[in-house]
């Protein structure tokens, strides 16, 4: 017996030892991802400071500061992401259920998400039982992610069962895809990389699942009645 607890205990040390080393090099990853457009944004905000008026009103000036604005919302929907990620992991989050439409969910505008083209196909009358805000953000995550490299997105959604299922096609996903990052990807120029991991995580919280299936990704949420909708 004292032989089977001590191998036990080794087995959890070893097992903490490598989730430690996992977070450990997540957060890694993190810091190195808000670090470059941090320094970009600082970069272009010090040149603005050395130029004459007439020069920051000029085409030299309008691209600094385009630079510094793009890379500061990168900075800040990592920094939002990563937040919001933590307080999920400890159940920090409040989740208010709400009945309502699927397409409340859905934006209408392609460039909303970075796509050429987005196509819409959603069973009549399908409505959710979710929190407008975390349901949102998920949907929004998975929509950009499909955008990726400038690939035309189509969302489908179904009733399944007691469930609604949101099927989203466009560039090529795989179950790698909702795993926490490790690496930078040279594509993500938007500061979107933490957000399937944000998508996944609020998934959760609202009782569904986000998976990949066939190159597909594909969000699961609890289905509402359609008699509980607000008129």
């Amino acid at each position: 017996m004292a032989e089977l607890e001590r191998t036990i205990e080794r087995a959890e040390t070893a097992q903490d030892r490598s989730e430690t080393a996992d977070r450990a090099s997540h957060l890694s990853y993190v810091a190195h991802e808000v670090r470059n457009p941090l320094a970009t944004a600082l970069w272009s905000a010090e040149l603005l400071t050395r130029m004459s008026s007439e020069e920051r009103g000029g085409p030299r000036g309008e691209k600094l500061a385009g630079m510094c604005l793009r890379a500061i919302g990168r900075v800040r929907r990592l920094v939002e992401d990563h937040l919001l990620a933590e307080r999920l992991d400890a159940a920090g989050v409040s989740v208010a259920f709400e009945a309502m439409r699927l397409e409340a969910l859905l934006p209408r505008d392609a460039a909303a998400i970075g796509a050429p083209a987005l196509s819409i196909d959603v069973e009549p009358g399908l409505a959710i039982d979710t929190d407008a805000q975390l349901g949102r953000r998920a949907v929004e995550a998975i929509l950009a992610a499909a955008a990726q490299g400038g690939t035309a997105v189509r969302l489908s959604a179904r009733r399944a069962g007691r469930s609604i299922r949101i099927r989203v096609d466009g560039s090529p996903a795989t179950p790698g895809d909702l795993a926490d990052r490790r690496r930078g990807d040279a594509k993500d120029v938007a500061g979107t990389c933490l957000a399937l991991g944000v998508a996944r995580r609020a998934a959760a919280a609202l009782g569904g699942s986000l998976t990949v299936e066939a190159g597909a990704f594909v969000l699961e949420l609890p289905a509402a009645d359609p008699a509980h909708l607000d008129p």
